[in-house]
């Protein structure tokens, strides 16, 4: 039996009963903290010497060995790099999902095979059969759309025990284990940042942005924004546009720094029904181009019909505010097949 388990613990409740799930279950479990985040931004602590702390308590508590691994560099590098690259090129990325592709299921991976585990495990809310990728079953905590870019044979060598339960469970089981992290509120904001938003810190990493128009659906110039690489499409707030209806950002031209606004839902620039995937990842086979699947194409986002021919991606009904660089991953029932990103 494969029996060695390194747990990836970030200091909170969902890693913290998988570890003791694991223990159970008679896996030999040691706990890994992973530093890949340890800078503070103006304004905002990073808590990962809290986060670190939590972990270790629980590891204590479980009676489990623990370890630190210093991820920081290459997170830098595969991470954040990457997703300041595509705000700056007008792009929407997400970070966790090139935190679970490049960080925790291949340099953790990797770096845990090394060190003697025979799997790894994470306090993912999803399910891994037969090295497939399946939703978990809370489907209001599903986290399945963040994992499209791992590879089957990282899959099957990798754990999800609380895929098969729900987040009221799982906090049960916390305080029935009586676990230190049993009521600790779960994370938000950035994956490694803690609770700053992206605009602060896209600030802090590339400063003030040069000011640009606002243009609405008739050619008028109505404000100024603050940077065009701050705004996203379909979004409303923080336009700092006074009066009337609610504006939302219908596109915006990186080359003139200019972003063009609307206040009609209709209007088309707002919705979009053929999409272009770049950087296609298929877990194991591609899928078959005479059936029809499910698309979501934002986290927690509804599954909407959809059939792919080669990169070209059809949804069977119009979407709003899609924005290049967001992921669109294909489901056929349960299973994730993988997916692309929105170009």
């Amino acid at each position: 039996m494969a029996n060695k388990v390194y747990v990836g613990m970030s200091g909170g409740v969902d890693s913290s009963v998988t570890a003791a799930l694991l223990k159970e279950q008679g896996y030999e479990v040691t706990g890994v903290y992973m530093k890949n985040w340890s800078q503070d931004l103006p304004g905002f602590i990073c808590p990962w010497k809290e986060d670190y702390q939590d972990a270790k308590r629980v590891a204590v508590q479980l009676g489990i060995d623990f370890k630190l691994y210093d991820f920081e560099t290459e997170y830098r590098h595969k991470v954040v790099d990457y997703m300041v690259a595509e705000y700056q090129a007008g792009c929407t990325p997400n970070p966790d999902i090139m935190c679970n592709q490049e960080v925790k299921f291949k340099l953790f991976l990797e770096t845990a095979l090394a060190d003697g585990a025979d799997l790894i495990a994470t306090g993912h809310y999803a399910r891994i059969k037969d090295g497939q990728l399946l939703a978990g079953l809370d489907k209001t905590k599903d986290q399945s759309y963040f994992l499209y870019r791992v590879t089957e044979a990282a899959l099957r060598k990798s754990l999800m025990p609380i895929g098969e339960l729900h987040k009221t469970e799982v906090r049960r089981l916390a305080q029935k284990l009586g676990l230190s992290t049993a009521d600790k509120p779960d994370s938000q904001g950035i994956c490694f940042v803690g609770k700053v938003g992206i605009k602060e810190f896209l600030l802090n990493e590339l400063g003030p942005q040069p000011h640009g128009p606002i243009i609405d659906q008739t050619g008028k110039t109505i404000g100024q924004h603050d940077g065009a690489l701050f705004y996203t499409i379909g979004q409303r707030h923080g336009l700092d546009i006074g009066g009337g209806l609610p504006y939302y950002v219908a596109s915006k031209d990186m080359k003139t720094n200019t972003i063009y606004v609307t206040t009609n839902l209709d209007d088309k620039t707002l919705w979009s029904k053929q999409l272009n995937l770049n950087d296609l990842h298929w877990i194991s086979n591609k899928p078959d181009e005479s059936k029809t699947y499910q698309a979501r194409l934002r986290y927690r986002g509804p599954l909407v019909p959809a059939t792919l021919k080669g990169k070209k991606l059809t949804l069977k009904e119009e979407q709003r505010g899609l924005a290049a660089g967001q992921s669109a991953v294909i489901y056929d029932g349960d299973r994730v097949l993988g997916g692309g990103i929105i170009s």
